[in-house]
């Protein structure tokens, strides 16, 4: 559990568009990345100006089998909007290459 309140947890789930609802993602589809990694997530946070701190060893409790880690940002909205922003930032990011 995060002590912390001024901090949100962003799982990689919550923007893979290859998971589902029931899964964990949070985004729509059409919003979402196909699987975004750590770095990806922790770049566009950096970019947001959300000072990203990444926990590699970290597992999400729906897969607590698998360690894909979480990025904790500071919270300066609803968590639905800034993982919404991080994913576009992503995708923008992705249409670059």
């Amino acid at each position: 559990m995060l002590k912390d309140k001024t901090k949100l947890v962003v799982w990689p789930v919550y923007l893979d568009a290859t998971k589902s609802r029931g899964e964990g993602r949070i985004l729509s589809l059409k919003d979402s990345v196909k699987s975004p990694v750590l770095k990806e997530i922790e770049k566009a946070a950096s970019e947001l100006s959300l000072a990203p701190v990444v926990e590699a060893d970290k597992s999400y409790p729906k897969a607590w089998w698998s360690t894909g880690g979480r990025v904790l940002v500071d919270k300066k909205g609803p968590k639905s909007v800034i993982v919404k922003q991080i994913a576009q930032k992503i995708n923008k990011t992705r249409g670059q290459k």
